[in-house]
């Protein structure tokens, strides 16, 4: 009787062993699903989403569009908390040294792929420390000259350009920003020089440039649209691959400069050794929200477009940028002390 208890007893046991290796496909997956188990219970705490710019910036207005969706479907509030600094390196490098468990996440534009290469001394590594999730919004720079510029198209202005070498000003939001970066790169390729002229953001930017300061500014469009339907501001191009739905009678460079393209884009990242079932299930939720067409029409109004898509996506988004204005900085020899 002992022995066929003993039987019956290594039989179950057996039985169990199978049924737990069929479920979870040996001890080798154990970790993919503890994994698996946090991103279903994610989130169970409120999540921080780091804004690394002072508030009222188009960072921070996309924070603050995707954070009440998130907080709806996944039931925890999404606090979006501003963290200015050193070109957005203080908001950056708190992430990157932060728990990578999902609770901190981090807003980011093109300067995190332009300080790569801008400034020389980092306590981070971005490619490296930080996973990108999703890329969210993209919207062109638009070209704007004050009307006191002789050049209603593109091509006018680079002939004016080249009749005055070095007498044209051109603004930007900052030494090393996006907008003096797409600045850069159309002299180069259209073979044109100009004097930049930094400012502390895009406001005093073009509020210099109504003023007749400066000639010429990449600005971003949602600051510069009203001024251009208001007949203040002549607009020349946009920046991005195509025709932008905001301005569709206004060129791309492109059409005249071939191969130019400089965009705005936001993006959400995390620490780089955050679950991927997290970072997933992040990517899956921004993308169902972005799919609306609600929201779709409130970042038509930042006069862009969503873009979502895979984190791999991003990832390469942010490489390909980060090569990219790597060059055109070592070409301009900028530098930030």
């Amino acid at each position: 009787m002992r022995s066929g208890l003993h039987l019956l007893s290594g039989m179950t046991m057996q039985l169990l062993r199978r049924q737990f290796l069929r479920l979870t496909g040996g001890a080798a997956t154990l970790p993919f699903m503890a994994s698996l188990a946090f991103a279903l219970d994610y989130p169970t705490q409120p999540v921080r989403l780091i804004v690394p710019y002072a508030p009222g910036g188009t960072t921070d207005t996309v924070a603050r569009l995707i954070g009440p969706g998130l907080s709806d479907r996944l039931g925890q509030p999404f606090v979006v908390e501003t963290r200015p600094g050193a070109g957005t390196n203080v908001g950056t490098e708190a992430v990157v040294h932060s728990s990578p468990d999902g609770y901190t996440l981090l807003l980011f534009d093109p300067a995190a792929a332009i300080n790569a290469t801008l400034y020389q001394k980092l306590n981070f590594n971005f490619i490296r420390d930080i996973a990108p999730i999703i890329c969210i919004f993209r919207t062109p720079f638009v070209i704007v000259v004050n009307p006191a510029v002789p050049a209603q198209t593109l091509p006018e202005f680079v002939a004016y350009a080249n009749a005055n070498p070095g007498k044209i000003n051109m603004a930007s939001a900052g030494n090393g920003t996006s907008s003096h970066l797409a600045g850069e790169l159309f002299k180069d390729m259209a073979g044109i020089d100009m004097t930049q002229i930094p400012f502390r953001g895009g406001g005093p930017a073009i509020t210099n440039l109504l003023g007749g300061q400066v000639n010429i500014f990449f600005s971003p469009m949602a600051i510069a649209i009203a001024h251009i339907q208001a007949g203040k501001l002549r607009a020349l191009a946009v920046t991005s691959e195509t025709r932008s739905d905001v301005l569709p009678e206004v060129p791309a460079v492109r059409e005249f400069v071939p191969g130019y393209e400089a965009t705005y884009w936001v993006g959400l990242g995390a620490p780089k050794k955050t679950p991927t079932a997290v970072i997933d299930r992040l990517n899956q939720e921004i993308n169902v929200g972005l799919a609306d067409p609600k929201a779709q029409a409130r970042f038509a109004e930042l006069g862009g477009v969503v873009v979502a898509g895979s984190s791999a996506d991003f990832a390469k988004l942010v490489s390909d940028e980060t090569e990219k204005w790597g060059k055109v900085i070592r070409a301009a020899n900028i530098t930030m002390e």
